[in-house]
């Protein structure tokens, strides 16, 4: 054999390795050769000492580093353990689980530093969208059965995982954000009727306020991020008033935030929050109240409210602050009201994604186990997991609460992911500022709105 240069030759140990490793195949070998200077003779030599002449035993066990949003001592941390260990006991693949609720920032100076995981569990498809704009991700569609797939998930799960074509994300935990949380037995005792739109949820809103209570809790403190429940509302009533295209143009900015569409999202909101007699210590309460705590009025003995906006995470915070509350019976959700018929059904909501930074056969392995039914409905059972997958019965789901949630996200018309999280995280910041201040003085809204505008077009142009 002639002798190489030093590329040359590092170059023929990074081609045997990346086929021992199983990242590249016989074709692709073969063509790497030859542009390298091997005959086709001596390529096929090279193939033959690389083993592929017999059949190759399976690979050894092997690992994957996978790094998540949950942090260790977090109840997800330990129902996701219970997914991956019947994964690991049938494989004998270690999966290394670090968990850091600062996951953009570790997992940036991971990839800058040359070092980055195997797999990661990311908060929101905007990160992935960036991974993958910048060819950190691998296409997941290189491997999975995307038939399987198109059966298992709504297409827009699909699209919310794709980037330029390509399916880079697999949404494994969902929240629905479409919920609005009432008491049942109130609601019964009271002779009360379930809204339907929003004109009837207006109308609720009136008779109660009209006989001295108070129809809403809300609450919308969260320390730095305080602000961000009250954007949740008006993601939700614009995808309901406006659409999915509309939605995907504001999120995208192709529209401006001055646009009536938006303005009027936000005025309807204002007239839940700034509604005479709607919510007891409003305005200042709403902003001082956090928002898990404004989950608990409705559920109270005599209740303090009747309704309360959150996503379907809310039931957790209710079951903790009352345990002897039954699912379906002492407290439930509907659906938030339809606002124009022509997007009866859509739902905003949030979900983690599973990415791949890596190509490995344990990286595929489990990329493929994640995205099964058989290993969702592990987590499904232990409560807490609403699942995309279509495929996963609703009798699996703890109670009907949790049932109704999974085909609300399952059957949805259209899903759209939270504004804010598909947003720069300065226009996020600055929305989540600007809805406080909306909610102390509504007068403000034209001010508002042309600060997040020009906040917009600084965060598009950096």
């Amino acid at each position: 054999m002639p002798l190489f240069d030093r590329q040359k030759r590092d170059a023929v140990d990074q081609l045997v390795e990346d086929f021992t490793q199983h990242r590249l195949g016989r074709r692709s070998f073969l063509e790497r050769s030859l542009a390298l200077g091997f005959s086709a003779s001596a390529a096929s030599a090279l193939l033959a000492a690389c083993g592929e002449s017999h059949p190759s035993p399976p690979p050894a066990p092997g690992t994957v580093d996978l790094l998540t949003v949950w942090g260790s001592a977090e109840p997800d941390s330990f129902s996701f353990r219970a997914v991956i260990d019947p994964f690991s006991t049938k494989t004998g693949i270690t999966v290394t689980i670090e968990g850091n609720r600062d996951l953009n920032a570790v997992l940036t100076t991971r990839i800058q530093g040359g070092n980055p995981p195997d797999m990661a569990i990311l908060s929101n498809p905007g990160k992935m969208q960036e991974l993958a704009r910048q060819h950190h991700l691998i296409k997941l569609d290189s491997f999975l059965d995307m038939t399987k797939m198109k059966a298992d998930y709504a297409q827009s799960w699909i699209d919310l995982g794709s980037y330029h074509g390509g399916f880079y994300a697999l949404f494994y935990k969902a929240a629905n954000k479409g919920t609005v949380w009432y008491n049942p037995a109130q609601f019964k005792a009271d002779n009360l009727q379930i809204p339907a739109t929003w004109d009837d949820l207006i109308k609720l809103s009136d008779q109660l306020a009209g006989a001295g209570k108070y129809p809403w809790s809300m609450g919308v403190e969260s320390g730095a991020a305080t602000g961000w429940a009250a954007t949740d509302w008006v993601a939700e009533i614009y995808l309901n008033e406006s659409g999915p295209e509309m939605y995907d143009k504001w999120v995208t900015h192709k529209i401006p935030w001055t646009d009536p569409s938006i303005k009027s999202a936000f005025q309807k909101f204002g007239k839940i929050a700034g509604g005479t007699h709607y919510i007891h210590g409003a305005p200042q309460s709403i902003v001082a109240t956090n928002f898990q705590a404004a989950t608990y009025p409705p559920f109270t003995s005599p209740p303090q409210a009747y309704m309360n906006y959150l996503g379907d995470f809310a039931a957790g915070f209710i079951e903790a602050q009352f345990p002897n509350a039954k699912p379906g019976t002492d407290f439930d959700f509907f659906p938030f009201p339809t606002i124009n018929s022509h997007y009866q059904g859509a739902i905003t909501g949030g979900a983690d994604v599973v990415v791949a930074l890596k190509d490995t056969p344990t990286v595929r392995q489990l990329v493929t186990y994640l995205a099964t039914a058989e290993a969702q409905t592990i987590w499904v059972k232990r409560g807490g997991f609403t699942s995309p997958n279509k495929s996963i019965p609703l009798s699996e789901y703890p109670d009907a609460v949790a049932q109704a949630s999974a085909k609300m996200l399952t059957s949805a018309s259209s899903f759209r992911f939270g504004a804010g999280d598909l947003m720069p995280s300065a226009l996020q910041t600055a929305w989540w500022k600007a809805m406080t201040t909306f909610i102390q003085d509504q007068t403000q809204l034209g001010s508002i709105l042309s600060s997040l505008e020009s906040t917009a077009q600084q965060a598009s142009t950096s």
